[in-house]
């Protein structure tokens, strides 16, 4: 079984993480700040970060706490009231291949993630694999999602679920909270990360079926997913255009909707199908192209704010620094050793 895949880097991160991190005392600003995340990354509307970033934030959880079993803790939600609708939806199926299946094809609508469900014989395994990843995925990321999938079977099974093994890529660490915790041998230094189940507990009914819930919240994820997938194209296809169109000129949605062929109209009603704003897309694409032009290539950050359709340096530097929390210069520096920008000093003028 693997979903659908979703190619847009842009991951839904839910507000309750930061909760979760005072509950177990761990500093949000210390994290956000050792991850590269601007301070107010928590107190935005809509939080969506790229894979690379949530990458560096389940990173900085790691390096900031102090406990080892930290993601096996995060990824052990005993409140049911928080989980979030999928989770839930999961819970409420009929077993436990119900459930991943219904996880794997949720997770469409937050994160381009896919869960992997491969048998094998007797046995079955369930790894997690992100579309845009450049770089290995964190430890504790790792011990969360494969901890809160053994959370979703041991909660519908009333604990009858116990896995055959764990296995994972990272040297040989903390044997003595991974192999309790999990309830089975580990096998470390292995090609991948994943749960291996007896094939047959995928079978097992869920004690807390739930049809009357499963159909109300399911009705509303599924049309959800409707949406999006009826859409899918659209957020893609406006950046795109961008992308070719922002150089030197504020965009605008009527110019973009002639570019597609679209009258302005039809174009809106198709972005708000999708749930996403004209200025969304316009500030990913800015954000995107940023990144492109300060890693790979020369251009000055005054050339760089006419090419990203800033109609100065200064609303450059100021977005910038919204996004990454750093300014254009230091964070080219940070990702391209190079020296720092002196440019950075001229944007600092009339700040």
């Amino acid at each position: 079984m693997t979903t659908t895949k979703v190619m847009s880097d842009r991951f839904k991160v839910s507000s309750l993480w930061a909760t979760r991190l005072g509950e177990h005392e761990i500093s949000v600003s210390a994290v956000l700040r050792r991850a590269g995340l601007p301070a107010g990354f928590f107190q935005q509307e809509k939080i969506y970060a790229t894979t690379a970033e949530l990458f560096a934030f389940w990173r900085a959880i790691g390096e900031t706490s102090n406990d080892p079993a930290i993601g096996l803790k995060l990824g052990t939600e005993p409140r049911f009231e928080r989980y979030q609708p999928s989770a839930i939806a999961a819970v409420c199926s009929h077993s436990f291949r119900d459930a991943l299946q219904r996880i794997g094809r949720y997770k469409q609508l937050t994160c381009p993630e896919e869960v992997r469900v491969r048998t094998f014989g007797e046995e079955a395994s369930v790894e997690f694999t992100y579309l845009q990843a450049q770089e290995a995925q964190p430890d504790v990321m790792v011990d969360l999602v494969l901890a809160w999938i053994l959370a979703i079977g041991r909660r519908g099974t009333d604990d009858q679920i116990t896995p055959l093994r764990l296995e994972l890529a990272r040297p040989a660490q903390h044997r003595e909270l991974l192999e309790p915790h999990f309830g089975c041998r580990l096998r470390f230094k292995a090609n991948r990360n994943a749960l291996v189940f007896r094939n047959s507990d995928l079978h097992r009914p869920f004690v807390t079926h739930n049809e009357e819930l499963l159909n109300a919240i399911g009705a509303q994820l599924e049309a959800e997913l409707k949406v999006r997938n009826s859409s899918t194209d659209v957020g893609e296809q406006v950046k795109h255009t961008l992308k070719r169109s922002l150089a030197g000129k504020r965009p605008t949605l009527p110019q973009v909707a002639r570019e597609l062929c679209l009258s302005a109209r039809t174009l809106q009603r198709r972005l708000t199908e999708a749930k996403i704003t004209f200025q969304e897309l316009v500030e990913e694409t800015r954000r995107e192209l940023a990144h492109h032009y300060l890693k790979h290539s020369a251009v000055e950050l005054n050339e760089a704010a006419f090419l990203l359709g800033y109609e100065d340096a200064n609303s450059f530097f100021r977005a910038f620094h919204g996004w990454e929390g750093t300014t254009p210069g230091e964070w080219r520096t940070k990702h391209r050793g190079a020296a720092p920008a002196l440019s950075d000093r001229s944007i600092y003028a009339g700040v």
